[in-house]
């Protein structure tokens, strides 16, 4: 039970990765990898601010005005000094690992265990459940993971249903086509360029968010904590399309956060069954390609059958 429930805790949480990723890949087809260095400076921000006693939720606001910045950074660089959208990412992520180091002086930084937002959700629990552990079917749950699962569902959710009521609005309506169709929404009098810069921001801050609340869920931040996580968004939009089988708006959202829980799941089952850690990223990048790959092989596979078909349909047909 601890297993799964870390396993659904950690996986939501990443749920916010997962949707700024989105924005950026699917949104704009922008393949930020500022991603990477977001999650650090997310965590290195709220790790620092609650060692010096501020609130936790303030510390996590400021954590997303830090990654909203890094994310705006990689737009203004692309669009006003026209970097190609790839390498506008990397120079950003690179610059980031340094700008990370100094905000935290070091390579890793505990949080306090008294300060976070698990530590309030945990209190809050407790009171509720009047003790420090309850029995769920069968099983004996501390307040404190069941707290931070509770919190980690409720926040994902609520990130989840504000973007899409976002991409609702006209800015958002502006957005989504910008990526689309740039040619046309430049000639209806919008300027793709802040569109792609404030997209960026958005799906930076969420990304940044993600790290501030892991950091405060494992108790420290680490300057190597943010590698390969475009990956894991990655990923987890793949098996949510897969999921969903739409490509509505509403459901890819649901199906971000979807695919970012499966993915920690099977993550979870890989690691419980022997998989060495050490190749969790392998695994992970291996994955991703064959869930790139799959559908289109498939697509042919299906399209070669059907003409095999019509064929022998047709010669059926002579004779």
């Amino acid at each position: 039970m601890l297993l799964l429930i870390g396993a659904l805790t950690i996986g939501l949480i990443l749920a916010l990765l997962a949707l700024g990723v989105f924005i950026s890949f699917r949104v704009f087809e922008f393949p930020d990898i500022t991603a990477d260095g977001s999650v650090t400076l997310g965590a290195a921000v709220a790790a620092v601010l609650l060692v010096h006693h501020v609130n936790p939720i303030a510390a996590t606001a400021a954590a997303w005005g830090a990654g909203a910045v890094a994310g705006a950074t990689t737009g203004v660089i692309h669009t006003r000094f026209g970097i190609n959208k790839l390498l506008s990412g990397i120079l950003v992520m690179t610059a980031l690992y340094s700008i990370n180091l100094h905000i935290m002086t070091r390579s890793n930084v505990p949080v306090p265990a008294d300060a976070t937002v698990a530590t309030h959700a945990e209190a809050l629990m407790s009171r509720l459940a009047g003790g420090s552990s309850f029995t769920l079917a069968g099983w004996d749950v501390s307040t404190r993971d069941a707290s931070m699962l509770a919190v980690a569902f409720i926040g994902a959710v609520a990130v989840a249903t504000v973007l899409y009521m976002f991409f609702r609005t006209n800015i958002g309506t502006a957005m989504q086509a910008a990526g689309d169709n740039p040619q046309m929404i430049r000639a209806l009098g919008v300027n793709v360029e802040n569109m792609i810069v404030l997209g960026l921001a958005l799906s930076n801050g969420l990304v940044a968010t993600s790290g501030a609340v892991l950091a405060q869920y494992q108790g420290f931040a680490d300057i190597q904590m943010g590698i390969g996580m475009i990956v894991w968004g990655l990923a987890s939009i793949i098996i949510g399309e897969a999921l969903v089988g739409t490509r509505q708006l509403g459901f890819l959202i649901t199906g971000a956060v979807m695919g970012s829980v499966l993915f920690r799941l099977l993550v979870a089952i890989a690691l419980r069954g022997g998989l060495d850690p050490n190749d969790l990223k392998l695994i992970t990048a291996v994955f991703v390609f064959a869930a790139l790959v799959l559908p289109a092989l498939m697509r042919r596979a299906a399209e070669r059958s059907r003409r095999r078909r019509s064929v022998v349909r047709a010669a059926e047909t002579v004779r």
